[in-house]
């Protein structure tokens, strides 16, 4: 696996992984009716817009040569880590075909480390309440609700839940960053 920054002419590419994991990841959770909304062009025109405006940092994660998903990392977007250097996940979509099989935990991984070399601590990110398989995912990854909780409007209010994880514990043999 292989992260390499986005570019705006990414963007075509991003969309169609956006939509096509959007329409299979959250069938019969988000109404249909949205779902089949969704377009690849429009939003290719969001995404490289968001690509330049430097509010977060975007990846392409691609295995053998081939675009299979992105990523997109940043600090919190939340008002209630004042006084916290806490990152977050944006968004981490893989196309389906390229599912359980270890990319998304791989990158997931990459993330982190990337956030915490920009200095952050805790790391959040948002999951859709319903969305089991995904939170069994952040799960398994060691991240865990923290009481976080809004609503997302796509089609039909859906209520999201925040997930975290702390930075791990210093080891004694490891010494301080001076």
């Amino acid at each position: 696996m292989n992260l390499r920054p986005a570019k705006s002419q990414d963007a075509p590419t991003i969309a169609a992984i956006h939509v096509a994991t959007w329409r299979e990841a959250y069938r019969g959770l988000v109404p249909e009716s949205h779902l089949s909304q969704l377009d690849p062009q429009r939003s290719a025109d969001r995404f490289r817009a968001f690509i330049g405006s430097g509010q977060a940092e975007s990846y392409l994660i691609e295995s053998e040569r081939t675009t299979v998903g992105f990523l997109t990392i940043g600090p919190s977007r939340d008002n209630d880590h004042t006084g916290e250097d806490v990152g977050e996940i944006w968004g981490l979509y893989l196309a389906p075909a390229h599912w359980r099989c270890g990319l998304g935990m791989r990158a997931c991984r990459r993330a982190e480390e990337i956030l915490r070399a920009k200095g952050f601590g805790p790391i959040v990110l948002w999951v859709f309440e319903g969305n089991a398989s995904a939170r069994r995912f952040y799960e398994a990854m060691g991240y865990r609700p923290d009481g976080g909780r809004k609503i997302i409007e796509v089609g039909m209010p859906l209520p999201a839940v925040r997930y975290r994880k702390d930075a791990p514990l210093r080891s004694a043999a490891q010494p301080e960053a001076g």
